[in-house]
């Protein structure tokens, strides 16, 4: 069920940047946009880690230059049964953090500088659990993927404000054009916000079970928001917010209206109503 609606998921982005494409180009616009659909597929399969962790200018750390932060991951990963991910830190005063990759073989565990001064090292073990959760899941592909093409739409809607919709017989098009810029970024983040939502639960479910501690996890959650919406990420991205922890967009604005994230409170009243287990 969760690959068959990833698979829906996916075709309804690329529909949706072909069809960004004929309305500014027509049946030229729609081939290219084709291409490109399939190109962004495959670029993101091979390389979407890499072209997220540029994104927020992160840097893969070695255990000699976070000898405690890979200490807790590797314990993490191994009671997970997981293969040891790399680590990158995001130079960022915001605590955060974010997996990507395209199978566990090939994750990352991203985290914010400001994430490792501001939580306690069980805080910080629950949200390294959470990350593993979806590394588990699978679920960094499907983000990764939704990320790139979600910028790609992104790109083109503003493409559209700046040249205009085209019809058929290559005339402008204003209403289409002010279609585009509003229902496209408005539509790539409904489609994220249906591969994020259900998946963040897991993934706080994962690290409950994996720590034993999920009130710790949900004091993590309670101090993470409050900091994202004082310091809100000076490179947070509408199209890569879906994979962070918690939604850096929080900070206000129409964004905050369509959160790629579930309800914070909904998230911390969940664990605190799970048992403490004894590791």
């Amino acid at each position: 069920m969760n690959q068959t609606k990833t698979l829906l998921i996916i075709v309804a982005m690329t529909g949706l940047l072909v069809w960004i494409g004929g309305m500014l180009g027509g049946q030229s616009g729609m081939v290219l946009a084709i291409l490109l659909g399939l190109l962004l597929n495959g670029v993101s399969y091979f390389f979407s880690d890499k072209i997220v962790l540029a994104s927020y200018g992160a840097q893969p750390v070695s255990q000699a230059q976070a000898p405690e932060l890979h200490a807790i991951v590797a314990n993490l990963a191994q009671r997970a049964g997981l293969p040891m991910p790399r680590i990158a830190i995001i130079p960022d005063d915001t605590p955060n953090a974010f997996a990507t990759g395209r199978n566990p073989e090939h994750a990352v565990v991203a985290v914010t500088e400001g994430i490792m001064r501001v939580l306690s090292r069980p805080e910080l073990e629950a949200v390294i659990g959470h990350e593993l959760g979806h590394v588990k899941h699978r679920d960094i592909l499907i983000g990764s993927l939704a990320a790139v093409l979600a910028q790609a739409i992104m790109f083109l809607s503003r493409f559209a404000g700046f040249f205009g919709a085209r019809d058929e017989e290559g005339r402008s098009n204003p209403i289409a054009s002010i279609a585009i810029m509003i229902l496209g970024p408005l539509a790539a983040i409904m489609l994220q916000m249906a591969v994020s939502r259900s998946r963040e639960y897991m993934a706080d479910e994962y690290s409950a079970h994996l720590t034993g501690r999920p009130d710790m996890l949900a004091s993590a959650l309670e101090r993470l928001e409050g900091y994202n919406r004082q310091l809100p990420m000076h490179d947070a991205q509408p199209a890569t917010a879906h994979m962070m922890i918690v939604n850096p967009l929080s900070g206000g604005g129409l964004m905050s209206l369509f959160s790629t994230h579930p309800p914070m409170a909904v998230r911390i009243e969940r664990l605190r109503r799970m048992p403490i287990e004894a590791r």
